[in-house]
């Protein structure tokens, strides 16, 4: 008996366990896990087993060079793969979370994936200066920082078509940032739905239900994914956290031992560095807070 034919394709789209795959020709294929388990994310390369002429089962993930997780106490979802780099989006107003802008900064050096954090909105400038102010700590870790106006196309091109042509870029941002504003002007054809933010609560409302991948006109790709209110790190292990923390790497060589969790040790380099102020204490206190939150779930 012959074998199935097997194709390959990337995913490009992925809602719950339905995943649309484009071929190397163009074409789209809906896809679906074989088996309970949804394996597959996008940006992963897989092997398809063709179900009919438009549908077919998911039969390999082929191998990733990264992949990107959210975790809260209860599940770990993966939602992007293959990346190169992640786009950051923040904005004056609504007031962006520091915390959550530092854990999906933490999700970015623990995969090895350079972040970059776009900071949207320019246009407001009575709120700019407190938004360049609390970003300017971040500046000092060494994470680059770009401004742009979403509702200025030709500044948006500027600012960032060179850092996306031919890489595989994924924006990332809490609802509410000009996310969506900022894929319509990079992707036209994406016709992403833009929403104001909610005055009321000062949080925007969710115009992104699913994660997917654009290819952008002048080479590479973007992934928009939805906007986020929470980002947790539970899959991450306690040298995966650290390694989240860039600036740590020089002073842990440092460390009087090698077990050394750089919050009470003695002869410790990261608290040393601390004390002389070559590390923030902001970003050593979720450092701190995101290790205790997966001691406290029993994760190590």
């Amino acid at each position: 008996m012959d074998k199935d034919p097997v194709l390959h394709g990337r995913i490009i789209a992925a809602h719950g366990r339905h995943y649309t795959a484009e071929l190397p020709d163009g074409s789209l294929r809906k896809c679906f896990p074989r088996g309970k388990k949804a394996v597959a994310v996008v940006g992963d390369r897989v092997s398809i087993v063709p179900q009919g002429t438009e549908e077919g089962a998911i039969d390999q993930v082929l191998d990733r060079r990264n992949l990107l997780y959210r975790s809260d106490d209860v599940r770990t979802k993966q939602f992007a793969a293959n990346v190169d780099q992640l786009l950051i989006v923040v904005a004056p107003e609504p007031m962006f979370s520091d915390d959550l802008l530092g854990r999906a900064l933490v999700a970015a050096h623990s995969a090895g994936i350079e972040p970059f954090i776009v900071l949207n909105k320019i246009d407001l400038e009575a709120k700019l200066p407190r938004a360049r102010e609390r970003l300017a700590l971040l500046s000092k870790a060494n994470v680059r920082i770009i401004e742009v106006c979403a509702t200025d196309p030709e500044q948006v091109h500027t600012a960032l078509g060179h850092l996306l042509q031919g890489r595989s870029s994924l924006l990332l941002g809490q609802s509410g940032m000009g996310k969506s504003t900022l894929l319509n002007v990079l992707v036209p054809q994406a016709q992403a739905h833009t929403q104001e933010h909610s005055q009321a609560l000062g949080t925007g409302k969710h115009t992104t239900t699913s994660t997917r991948l654009y290819s952008l006109p002048e080479g590479g790709d973007l992934i928009d994914s939805p906007g986020f209110q929470a980002f947790g790190l539970y899959h991450l292990s306690s040298t995966e956290i650290e390694q989240g923390f860039p600036e740590f790497s020089a002073e842990v060589e440092h460390c009087r031992f090698y077990n050394c969790t750089h919050r009470h040790e003695p002869g410790c380099g990261v608290l040393a560095a601390l004390a002389r102020g070559d590390i923030s204490p902001e970003r050593h206190e979720l450092y701190k807070r995101i290790l205790a939150e997966n001691e406290a779930q029993g994760r190590y």
